[in-house]
């Protein structure tokens, strides 16, 4: 199945890009999205406990099932005052 990730702030930066498109299998959950695009942007390893996700704008556990088509934002920590 094909889903797409939105990266922002410090993700967007270490891949270089806003969104990408992944291929995941039948059943993938947000913990195995996370792990491909950690595996394809090896920048982003050792951020995954800081971060929250989210599927269809709704937040969701990384241990949610995915669908084709789905929208996947891994939200970074937010700073500032």
């Amino acid at each position: 199945m094909r889903v797409r990730v939105r990266l922002f702030a410090s993700l967007r930066e270490a891949v270089g890009r806003p969104e990408i498109e992944l291929d995941l299998p039948a059943g993938a959950t947000a913990e195995a999205a996370w792990e491909a695009l950690a595996r394809d942007h090896p920048a982003l390893t050792g951020r995954r406990p800081r971060l929250t996700a989210a599927i269809n704008r709704r937040y969701a556990t990384f241990d949610t099932p995915l669908s084709e088509g789905d929208e996947v934002v891994f939200v970074p920590p937010v700073s500032g005052g």
